[in-house]
C-alpha cells in the first residue's frame, strides 16, 4: 500500500510515486501504469453522510444525558 498526497498542476491535479516504487517495479518515463484509487476515509465520511437528524446535535446530546445523574 502507497500514501501519496494530490497536488496541484496548472489546472489539474497530480501525484508523485515514491522513487523506492519506481525503482522497485521498474517504471520508466510515459510507460502506462494502473493505479487504483480509494479515499483513505472514505467509509467513514459516507456514514457520516447518510445520518439524518430532525434536531440540532446539542439538544439531541442534552435529551440523551437527561437521567444520568439520577
Amino acid at each position: 500500500m502507497v500514501y501519496v498526497k494530490i497536488k496541484k498542476w496548472g489546472n489539474s491535479l497530480g501525484i508523485t510515486l515514491p522513487v523506492d516504487i519506481v525503482r522497485n517495479k521498474g517504471i520508466v518515463e510515459n510507460e502506462i501504469i494502473e493505479i487504483e484509487i480509494k479515499k483513505k476515509n472514505e467509509p467513514l465520511k459516507r456514514l457520516f453522510g447518510t445520518l439524518s437528524r430532525k434536531m440540532p446535535a446539542q439538544q439531541l446530546k442534552d435529551e440523551i444525558r437527561e437521567g444520568w445523574d439520577e
